[in-house]
């Protein structure tokens, strides 16, 4: 071969070298592209779970609460006055309670049952006293307390809430469907 195509030849193969060349260069950058975004996306959700344990998860909770499918209803029940378990039997209570359904029909049902849940009420707040009911934290009690007992007709509230896979299972597996109350809000308090 002469000297001239030694040279062409040695032409095309640089041209190639390169173009091989450019095209690994970009797939290390595409691989170290996508690399980064993944972490970075790994991250932040990591950030965000950790921030959300920060929370205690209440966040979450109550974003979910404040997001229902439907909006709530409210069934608001007649204020009642009960003698308290306090020495002597001369404090009472008045109590206006507000119970939060999950929707209009629900409170319908919820009606058929307000003799049973009235009563179960009353003698959980007969059994305290006036300093329970005067903390904010035996008020909180009591409002978890009446829950429990306002969705007691409908196969909720008698178990403990580390049970709480049983109660999906019993809801599942018989009783009254889904639990139709949701919360229970204070609309008057008044101790004397």
């Amino acid at each position: 071969m002469s000297a001239k195509s030694e040279a062409d030849a040695g032409d095309g193969a640089k041209p190639a070298k390169s173009k091989k060349m450019l095209i690994i260069i970009l797939g290390a950058v595409l691989v170290l592209a996508l690399g980064g975004g993944g972490a970075f996306f790994y991250i932040s959700k990591q950030r965000a779970a950790a921030a959300e344990e920060e929370d205690g998860g209440g966040a979450a909770k109550s974003s979910e609460r404040a997001k229902p499918k439907t909006a709530p209803a409210y069934l608001p029940l007649e204020n009642m006055v009960v003698n308290l378990a306090d020495p002597g039997g001369e404090r009472v209570a008045q109590v206006g309670i507000t119970l939060e359904v999950t929707d209009a029909h629900a409170s319908d049902t919820v009606k058929a049952y307000l003799p049973t849940i009235r009563s179960g009420i009353l003698m959980l707040i007969s059994q305290r006293t006036a300093e329970e009911l005067l903390k904010p934290e035996g008020k909180q009690q009591l409002a978890k307390d009446i829950l429990r007992e306002a969705t007691r007709p409908f196969g909720g509230g008698d178990e403990e809430p580390e049970d709480a896979g049983a109660k999906k299972k019993k809801k599942a597996s018989g009783g009254h469907g889904d639990i139709p109350v949701v919360g229970v809000l204070f609309s008057s308090f008044i101790v004397q």
